[in-house]
Parts: structure tokens; C-alpha cells; sequence
């Protein structure tokens, strides 16, 4: 090997360290970055030239540029993202429930019924106290009212999660379209030899992204391409670009493919906590709140219309109340106009005050099951408390887990400043020593020249 030997291998080298300062200078770059993946230069001898017994080195070469990710991390971090992203919206919107009903409070329907039950405990003494009666009526209308400002309240609650299980699905189909570009692009940057990380960490990106949404999981070909699939539904590879809508029907709400082909098994992230909370957690309240309000009105009605209004002639056969219907709890008109028109007597005699009595006593009397009216309505409550509370406790726990693994994908794939700045020195002295040797071999050639000529 001549003077041209050593100056290729020094320029090799020159060449080499020249990129890995590059790539360290951009890990620099990103260090604040936090979807960015450190990258490491892949520096390895080049191949050796043979020549009669000996095998010339010909300097050093860069190999590659390699993406420090630990996929096992980022497995186990989208799986709990999910889990977490489950547990924390629905604590949201169950939160939300659990206020509407402002337990305990003067203002919760347990206070408000039983101030109603005693106000008929009051008239009972005094029965042709037109004040006494106004105070029954008051009292009727405070826990009417009460109990539509509760279902006003819930179908609010209802309407907005329809409202973000839209925009949620939205952006997944954004994402899953985004993907499928990317798996292209890293394909074609692959096939032609170029550097694909940037691009790869755009695209755990959207990963990341879609595991808050949805349970997901994915897998990657010999191309490097993400074969995405969530509820078991194939949504993005290099080739497919599924997407999503919402469905609302009286069975409540369904996320399908948009040509309705398939029906992903939501078991995590935000779709799953939203269609879990309308479908099943609140019809499950509301069913209980009417059951509640029902028996009330039934039991009510059933014992004033074996009562006597105490109008002249005095009457019978009217009920309190004149339905429920769209959670409106409607007190009858009759009585609102003319609080006589509340049948308190037995027996149709002035003074008389039985079923007064018989109606306040309804607040204890137990129904087949032996609970009360109370009972149903507190159970309800305990419901309720213990689904939010239960969805506050995972989705703390899961946030914790998900810290650790942060910190763990960080020591791995984070950049650290300082290693950096070492390789810098390291590269540095590299590349100077190349640049003297091209300096020495340069000398020679021109002492070799000058002997020559």
C-alpha cells in the first residue's frame, strides 16, 4: 500500500466522523424532544484489501444510523396507555353523574323526598290547613324539579359524550390515514437505501396516539411497514387505511367500520370508556332513577285516590301526580290550581286526615325484596360512588405504572447531554487525528514529488 493508501483511509476517516458528529449533533438538537428516538453512529472498518500474504485495512466506514428503541417498553407503555386512558374518562363523566345528584346534601333527592314524605306527616294533624297543603305541594315541586334537573343533567352528560366519541373517532381515522402514508414512506426510503428514523418516530408517535383511544395492537413486517389492528380489526398497514364511524341508535352507541363490515371489541382507551359509560353505566342509572321515581309516583297515586278531596262535594279517585315521562316527574293540574283538590280524608269528613298518614308512612313501607323506597334510591347512590371511585383508583394506578415505564424508555431511547457531549470529544480527536495523517501523507507526497523533479 502506497502514500494514496494512507490517504483514503485517512480521508475514510475524515468522512466517517465527520457524519457521526452529525448524528450526534442532532440527538443534541432533540434533546428536549420528547418523540424523538436517540440515534447512534454505526461506525465498522471497511473491507480489507488483500494483497499477496498481507490484508490492507482501508479505514472506517459508517455503517448504519441506528434508532435506539426498546419495543418491549413500548409495548407495555401502549397497552397501560390504553388502560390508563379507559379509567381516567370514565371517571371523568362519572364524576359528572356523581355531582348531579349532590349526595349528601339538603339539595340530594334522599333530603327532598323525605322533606316531601313529612310534609303529608304534617298535614295529616291539621288536614284542612290550606297552608300545610301548599307546603305538600312545594315540596312536590322541589323534588320534581329536582328530579328533572337530574336527568336534564345526565342527558347533557350523554350528549357530550356522543359529541367527543365523534371527534375521537375523527382523529383516529386521521391517524390510522396517517400511518398508512408513513409505512409507504419508510418502504420506499428502505428500498432505496435511505434513513427511515425520523419518519419511525413520527410514526410511534401516532401509535402512542391511537393507544389512548382504543385497545391496539401492532406488529411489523420484514419491511418494516406497522400492521396495525384494534377490537381485532385490520385498520392500517403499507396497503389499508380503515376507518371508523358512530353509530347512535336506540341500542345505544356502536363504533363500526364505515362500510359497516366490522365492529372492533372496544376493551380499553377513550372509545371503550365512552361507549361503556352511555351504554351501560348510565342506562344502568337511569333505569334505576326511574324505578325510584315510578315506585314513588305509583305508591302515591294508589293511596291518594282512596282519599277525599276536601272541596264540596268532596271527591275521589285523583291522583297526585299525573305522570313521568321524559324525566319530568308532572304533579296534577287540579292540585296545582287548588291545593283542596288533595285528598287526605279516609271517609270524606272534614278533619279527617287517614290517608295523609298512610301516604307518609310510604317512605318505610318495603316492597318484595323488603327494601324501601329509600333503599332503592341509595343503592342507586352507592353505585355510583363506588364506579367513580373504582375508576379514580385504576386510573391512578396506572399512571404510576405508566411514569416507570417512561423513565425506562427514557434511559433508553432519551438523549442524554452529557454522553453526547462525550462522543462529541470522542469523534473530535478522531477527526483530528485523520486530518493530521492526511496532513503527514500530503508531505510525503510533495518531499516524493520534489525528489522526483
Amino acid at each position: 500500500m502506497g502514500l494514496s493508501g494512507v490517504i483514503n483511509i485517512a480521508q475514510s476517516g475524515l468522512s466517517a466522523y465527520q457524519n457521526a458528529l452529525d448524528v450526534t449533533a442532532n440527538n443534541i438538537a432533540n434533546a428536549s424532544n420528547p418523540d424523538y428516538s436517540r440515534q447512534r453512529a454505526d461506525l465498522t472498518a471497511a473491507a480489507s484489501t488483500q494483497d499477496a500474504n498481507y490484508s490492507w485495512g482501508n479505514g472506517v466506514q459508517l455503517a448504519d444510523i441506528q434508532r435506539i428503541r426498546d419495543t418491549l417498553i413500548d409495548q407495555q407503555l401502549r397497552s397501560n396507555n390504553s388502560k390508563y386512558s379507559d379509567s381516567n374518562q370514565q371517571n371523568v363523566f362519572l364524576s359528572n353523574i356523581q355531582n348531579l345528584f349532590s349526595e349528601p346534601s339538603d339539595l340530594g333527592l334522599s333530603n327532598l323526598t323525605t322533606a316531601f314524605f313529612n310534609s303529608w306527616q304534617q298535614l295529616s294533624v291539621t288536614p284542612n290547613s290550606v297552608s300545610l297543603r301548599n307546603n305538600v305541594i312545594q315540596a312536590a315541586q322541589t323534588l320534581s324539579q329536582s328530579i328533572q334537573n337530574i336527568n336534564d343533567g345526565i342527558d347533557q352528560v350523554k350528549s357530550n359524550i356522543v359529541g367527543q366519541l365523534q371527534d375521537n373517532v375523527n382523529t383516529l381515522n386521521s391517524d390510522i390515514k396517517q400511518i398508512q402514508t408513513l409505512n409507504q414512506q419508510i418502504f420506499s426510503s428502505q428500498v432505496t437505501g435511505q434513513q427511515a428514523n425520523d419518519l419511525m418516530d413520527a410514526r410511534d408517535k401516532l401509535l402512542n396516539n391511537i393507544s389512548n383511544l382504543a385497545n391496539v395492537n401492532i406488529t411489523y413486517d420484514n419491511s418494516g411497514s406497522a400492521i396495525v389492528s384494534i377490537g381485532g380489526v385490520l385498520v392500517a398497514d403499507r396497503s389499508t387505511a380503515t376507518q371508523f364511524t358512530v353509530s347512535n341508535t336506540s341500542n345505544g352507541l356502536t363504533v363500526t367500520t364505515s362500510d359497516g363490515s366490522a365492529t372492533p371489541n372496544l376493551t380499553g382507551g377513550q372509545l371503550h370508556a365512552l361507549t361503556d359509560v352511555y351504554n351501560n353505566k348510565i342506562a344502568s342509572y337511569q333505569n334505576q332513577l326511574n324505578n325510584f321515581v315510578n315506585r314513588l309516583m305509583t305508591s302515591v297515586n294508589s293511596a291518594h285516590t282512596t282519599g277525599y278531596t276536601n272541596t264540596t262535594p268532596p271527591q275521589t279517585g285523583v291522583n297526585f301526580f299525573d305522570n313521568y315521562t321524559n324525566g319530568v316527574l308532572s304533579i296534577n293540574k287540579q292540585i296545582l290550581q287548588d291545593p283542596n283538590k288533595i285528598a287526605v280524608s279516609s271517609d270524606g269528613t272534614s278533619g279527617n286526615g287517614d290517608v295523609a298518614v298512610t301516604i307518609a308512612g310510604l317512605i318505610n313501607q318495603k316492597d318484595s325484596n323488603g327494601t324501601t323506597l329509600l333503599d332503592n334510591y341509595t343503592s342507586l347512590i352507592t353505585q355510583v360512588g363506588t364506579d367513580t371511585q373504582n375508576t379514580a383508583n385504576n386510573a391512578q394506578a396506572y399512571q404510576q405504572l405508566i411514569t416507570q415505564l417512561q423513565k425506562q424508555q427514557s434511559s433508553v431511547s432519551g438523549v442524554s447531554v452529557d454522553e453526547e457531549m462525550s462522543n462529541v470529544l470522542q469523534y473530535q480527536r478522531a477527526y483530528e487525528a485523520s486530518a493530521k495523517i492526511l496532513t503527514i501523507a500530503d508531505q510525503m507526497m510533495q518531499t516524493l514529488l520534489s525528489i522526483i523533479s
